[in-house]
């Protein structure tokens, strides 16, 4: 049995458990990690993230009132809300108010949303930048929007699943977490414009170069909702209307000292230089990728890590070890993955050398006195769909 399968066997029998009958039906949607492109999304710009195999299974039954009881198997217990709760952004905390802001984001565009019961059950780490919330999210909405025959259009449906985590839950993130889990196919790494929201999967077969992309969680806390995330957000958006621009996507590199020339604080001409710079990034990967040259996209990733060591500022001691054993050991590339202050990193490194390279990253760790990292490989894998 497959791990999905596992997952989804979990969630059912969850749910006979506690409910006394089988659920109607089951869902899932993956976490993802982003190959390059990190805090460019809600600065209008490129991101190239990819689905994980680690994925979130939601089991579900509709029910005849606006209640919503819901049992998490990773946080050990059960909540339910109800159309008041739901109404009222950060009305339900914790884990629980990625839910109900799902069910507060389709009833706020005028959806007809079921009331259900559901269980949820997830192989994707919390807290290690792998984005479980979004693939929380992008379960649930899938349930209910099947549940409920609401018709909504798979290509708004990452916009409302952000809509939930931005305004319920208070996280100001970017459209691309739920762009991933919603939307990319396996295979492929997905090409997002963070402007227009036009897509394009980019073929992304690194073992078919000998290749394998390595992830080392890091196990340093990753929080997001505290003020660093929105802080750079703050200086981003200021330093575009500082420069007389909707956003900072419009600074081209060639732009770019005359831009950062017009700012007076080193601080934001940093930020700036970091988003501007991941941007062009961005473009040249996807180029390299579609000329099947995948080998090549490594320089590229260690630039987008020192990029947000040095300028952005959000790396942590944890994240600058993994990369800096990680490349030591032969890795072709290694960036932090994710918005920063611990989670994750990738490495492309050859297949062959997985071990090797997570046992350098390891060693590299206990000198440092670290919590032993965890670590994976890692497919480009679907997104969010009903199961069988």
């Amino acid at each position: 049995m497959t791990g999905r399968n596992l997952l989804a066997a979990r969630a059912a029998a969850a749910f006979e458990r506690l409910y006394g009958e089988a659920p109607a039906g089951r869902w899932a949607a993956p976490g993802r990690v982003n190959l390059i492109g990190e805090h460019t999304d809600y600065n209008d710009g490129f991101v190239l993230p990819f689905a994980l195999p680690q994925r979130t299974v939601v089991a579900a039954t509709p029910v005849d009132a606006p209640l919503w009881t819901v049992w998490s198997e990773q946080a050990g217990e059960q909540i339910t809300f109800d159309g008041t709760d739901a109404g009222k952004p950060g009305q339900v905390t914790g884990w629980g108010g990625y839910v109900a802001g799902v069910v507060w984001a389709l009833l706020d565009a005028g959806h007809q949303v079921p009331g259900a019961r559901l269980t949820v059950v997830s192989d994707v780490p919390p807290g290690a930048g792998l984005s479980s919330s979004a693939a929380l999210e992008a379960a649930v909405l899938t349930a209910l929007a099947d549940l409920g025959r609401i018709d909504l259009p798979v290509d708004d449906r990452p916009a409302l699943a952000q809509r939930a985590e931005n305004v319920y839950a208070g996280m100001p993130c970017g459209i691309m977490d739920q762009a991933a889990s919603i939307r990319c196919r396996a295979g492929h790494a997905l090409f997002l414009d963070c402007r227009s929201l036009a897509l394009e999967h980019i073929p992304f077969d690194a073992a078919g170069a000998g290749l394998a992309v390595l992830v080392i969680d890091s196990r340093a806390p990753h929080r997001h909702v505290t003020g660093e995330y929105a802080a750079r957000r703050a200086a981003c958006e200021s330093a575009a209307r500082a420069l007389g621009v909707p956003a900072l996507r419009d600074v081209t590199t060639d732009g770019l000292p005359v831009a950062l020339a017009r700012l007076d604080d080193d601080v934001v001409r940093r930020r700036v230089r970091h988003v501007v710079t991941e941007n062009q990034r961005v473009l040249e990967t996807v180029a390299l990728l579609r000329a099947g040259d995948v080998p090549a996209i490594g320089p590229l990733m260690t630039a987008s890590h020192a990029s947000m060591r040095d300028d952005f500022e959000i790396t942590v001691p944890e994240v600058d070890t993994a990369v800096e054993a990680a490349l030591s050991a032969g890795a072709y590339g290694a960036r932090m993955t994710g918005g920063g202050f611990g989670g994750c990193v990738l490495a492309l490194v050859d297949a062959d050398r997985v071990d090797a390279v997570a046992d350098a990253v390891t060693a590299a760790y206990a000198d440092r006195g670290f919590t032993p990292p965890v670590w994976f490989s890692a497919a480009p894998s679907a997104g969010a769909a009903a199961l069988p």
